[in-house]
């Protein structure tokens, strides 16, 4: 079944692709690359660097309530490296497992490290479907009626689920935490970890403020896409466009980003009078700046690969060794 899945999310990626080059060329794909210079990299590493130190301490923040150990330091490598291998592999979000994984591991408990990065990420995703939403409600103009019909579906879904957990964890959280039940006994734990990690007073007002400055960062790496892909509209025309396609790349139809971003971008650049075909350009520009702040994970995964072929190999030198003398 998980393959299938993740067979359907490239085809599902690779066929609005195919769609977008059938409509636009391969022109609209290539145009923005070559105009790639050293100060858009520069800029897209100053970026990436600010939104990873911003998206670590969320996830610290939200991995200390929960009773897990993680220092900063430690945090922002790991998301480096959680970056890079959801840039560069299909699925789009080992990095992010393995994230999980590893840090539970290292914590000594797995399923609440999974926990952490699930919240940590989720508290993103609500702060960018809130401003979606701010943006459907302000510009309604700029936005086709299919997707402020979507945008505004996500929000209400967004807030009565949060709604629901509070009220459901405050019923019945405290009675089934002890359920004989494995699942009951799971959801309870669940609620009481949403509750610590994202809605206490100490714990909202940090991870609120980090999800809207990393979102800030994400925006203004779209903003430096766009002037790289030749796109000369004021800011201001631009952000509200930008905010919807980053909400499509949550779409799971996606290979590192790629696919209904695109897609997204060429409706929404079409409808502002921007050209379909600038659209795609700037979405592809994007995903490429993005894979670039992304490139210090790959630093990070290659110099703990050696450290740790290094610590196993001065373990095998320093084991001991038995001989067993045979009499004959």
């Amino acid at each position: 079944m998980k393959r299938a899945l993740a067979w359907l999310r490239i085809l599902g990626a690779a066929g609005i692709l195919a769609v977008l080059v059938w409509q636009f060329g391969s022109a609209a794909f290539l145009d923005g690359l070559g105009r790639i210079s050293a100060a858009g990299v520069l800029a897209a590493l100053g970026i990436g660097f600010a939104t990873t130190l911003f998206s670590a301490g969320r996830w610290q923040i939200v991995a200390t309530r929960l009773g897990l150990r993680l220092r900063l330091r430690t945090a922002v490598a790991d998301y480096y490296r959680a970056l890079f291998l959801n840039g560069v592999l299909p699925a789009g979000v080992l990095g992010d497992v393995h994230r999980a994984v590893q840090h539970g591991r290292d914590a000594g408990d797995v399923p609440r490290g999974v926990r952490a990065v699930v919240l940590e990420r989720t508290a993103g995703q609500v702060v960018l479907i809130a401003s979606a939403v701010t943006v459907v409600l302000a510009s309604p103009g700029v936005v086709p009626g299919a997707f402020r019909e979507v945008v505004v579906v996500a929000g209400v879904v967004v807030v009565l689920a949060a709604v629901t957990a509070l009220v459901v964890g405050r019923l019945l959280g405290g009675r089934w935490i002890h359920s004989p039940s494995k699942w009951r006994r799971g959801f309870a734990v669940t609620l009481a970890d949403v509750r610590l990690g994202l809605l206490t007073r100490e714990t909202w007002p940090g991870v609120g403020f980090l999800s809207a400055a990393t979102l800030a960062g994400h925006l203004a790496l779209f903003v430096v896409a766009a002037r790289v892909a030749g796109v000369a509209a004021p800011v201001g025309q631009l952000l509200p466009l930008m905010v919807l396609a980053l909400l499509a790349m949550g779409l799971p139809l996606n290979v590192g980003g790629f696919g209904p971003r695109e897609g997204v971008c060429a409706v929404l650049f079409g409808a502002a009078g921007l050209g379909a075909a600038q659209g795609v350009t700037v979405a592809v520009v994007y995903g490429v700046l993005t894979l670039v702040a992304s490139l210090p994970g790959a630093g990070v995964l290659f110099v703990r690969s050696v450290a740790g072929a290094l610590s196993r190999e001065s373990a095998a030198r320093t084991a001991p060794h038995f001989h067993v003398k045979v009499r004959g």
